[in-house]
């Protein structure tokens, strides 16, 4: 009896030394941050068949999109983590279209569905995680790219990119859908006409609308969204605007278009690798700016300040009818501007590096006296009141990468190594932020518990172009303990990862 009596003590030691409460009350476990590490992966499919996924905490399932020439959302059982398991499938023949992005709240699963054209209004489905049995068809926007639960779990909103087709024929407006999930998902579709008289502002500050016809209200293109802690607010980026806007949700109103500006890759803290033809990786100053273009956007609070970490990728518009990209040295070079030109347009100088042809002739006079290159090779925070830039990560995620040996000098002269998934969460006593690099294959983690000067801890390795970067807390894990889960479109892979307890 002593014996168990002593194996119970030292049981019930070991579990209060890593799982206890914090000073609001709420459960975690005591974690460190800086030891995430894989411990399991499954392989889905192929090309695009893991691109995204969400948790249900009821069911312990991930559900997964799944893209390989298929239509269906792929459902793994989560509870051994260490032993994901492949268990089923939903179709979505029936709803003729691609699912772009997934949300779970209480059971019910929330897919975005795109249309054949996408240039078609859209729909939400939603299924129940026990039986997959679906529960609502809402009509959305066209092209509902990404999907989200309030925190509260009362709305559902989805941001409607509304791409052109091919030709430019048909240019849906880019719009954001409001449902209602308590009052029977009832939508609202809202866009962005409100602020066109507000354009030559915005334009001044970064804002982009350009392309055929210059339509301000098909021109804007909603690409992800996140939701204060309170559920009243919402920022939308608009990755080709170069902005983020802010939503009041209960209001259905957008209240802000916050133009992004530019970044300056003429300083020492930004320099970067420009040409993929100069026989090696070399960081260096040069006459050009970045259009931040985010796509992922998340948001964390602290002091009553929301602030919003965006991924910034950048994306350009590539279109039989339209393409605003060229690289350098096929432009003709303002000789004022830049009185070395001749030199830069070498493919060892700038001559490779991709940039728009909508930005850059200040003047009129049909050469260029700025360049503007797609994204901005970081990650960025700004103040969720004001748009305001609070940090910048420089170059710090490339530096890091070439560290690694896993910087891909094939893409210096596009977007580099393209930080596009990011998630925050509690690890232990920290706030984490998670930041997926698709060109690099990669995840960077760092401690933003203060969010104004984020703090370096760890890259790992993940598969073949990290899409959904998704982070369990240990209160809604399986196993009571931290997990982040990566999913790879290129190469069809889940991989978990797991930190260490204290």
């Amino acid at each position: 009896m002593r014996v168990l009596n002593l194996l119970f003590l030292i049981a019930l030691l070991n579990f209060s030394s890593c799982s206890k409460s914090d000073s609001t009350g709420e459960f975690f476990v005591n974690e460190d941050p800086g030891t995430f590490k894989e411990i399991s992966s499954i392989n889905i499919g192929a090309v695009g068949a893991a691109e995204i996924t969400a948790y249900d905490p009821l069911t312990q399932r991930l559900f997964v999109v799944n893209n390989s020439g298929t239509n269906r959302i792929d459902v793994v059982d989560l509870r051994n983590p260490s032993v994901p398991a492949l268990i089923g499938s939903i179709s979505l023949a029936v709803y003729t279209g691609g699912v772009n992005s997934l949300d779970v709240y209480d059971g019910r699963l929330a897919a975005a569905i795109e249309s054949t054209p996408k240039q078609n209004a859209g729909k939400v489905v939603i299924f129940k995680t026990t039986d997959y049995s679906a529960v609502k068809v809402i009509p959305t926007g066209a092209l509902p790219d990404m999907i989200t639960y309030s925190k509260d779990g009362r709305y559902i909103l989805t941001a409607n990119e509304g791409e052109p087709s091919d030709d430019y024929s048909n240019d849906p407006a880019g719009t954001v859908s409001i449902i209602e999930v308590f009052n029977d998902y009832a939508v609202t579709t809202i866009d962005f006409a409100a602020f066109a008289s507000q354009l030559p502002a915005l334009k001044a500050g970064g804002l982009r609308v350009f392309g055929p016809g210059n339509n301000f209200v098909k021109d804007l293109e909603p690409e992800y969204i996140t939701v204060s802690e309170d559920s009243k607010t919402a920022w939308v980026t608009l990755q080709e605007n170069n902005a983020i806007a802010k939503i009041n949700i209960a209001a259905k109103t957008v209240t802000n278009i916050f133009p992004l500006g530019f970044k300056d890759y003429n300083k020492d803290e930004n320099a970067i690798d420009v040409s993929d033809k100069d026989a090696g990786i070399a960081f260096a100053k040069w006459p050009v700016k970045g259009m931040y273009m985010p796509d992922a956007i998340s948001v964390t609070e602290t002091n009553g300040i929301p602030y919003l970490f965006t991924v910034n990728e950048g994306d350009a518009r590539e279109y039989s009818a339209f393409s605003e990209v060229s690289r350098v040295k096929a432009l003709s070079l303002d000789g004022i501007a830049f009185p070395n030109g001749a030199l830069l347009k070498q493919d060892a100088q700038l001559g490779r590096l991709n940039v728009t042809t909508t930005l850059g002739d200040t003047d009129g006079d049909g050469d260029y006296d700025e360049l503007y290159s797609f994204g901005a090779r970081s990650f960025s925070v700004w103040n969720g009141l004001t748009g305001a830039l609070v940090f910048d990560s420089k170059n710090e995620l490339d530096k890091r990468m070439q560290a690694a040996g896993w910087y891909d000098e094939g893409r210096s002269d596009d977007k580099s190594i393209e930080p596009e998934g990011i998630s925050i969460g509690m690890v232990g006593n920290k706030k984490v932020a998670f930041v997926g690099m698709e060109r690099s294959d990669a995840i960077a983690i760092y401690d933003i518990s203060n969010p104004a000067a984020p703090v370096f801890l760890k890259v790992i390795a993940s598969g073949d172009a990290p899409e959904g970067v998704l982070f369990i807390p240990a209160s809604k894990s399986p196993i009571h303990k931290s997990l982040l889960v990566v999913s790879s479109e290129n190469d069809g892979f889940l991989r978990i990862y797991q930190p260490d307890t204290l």
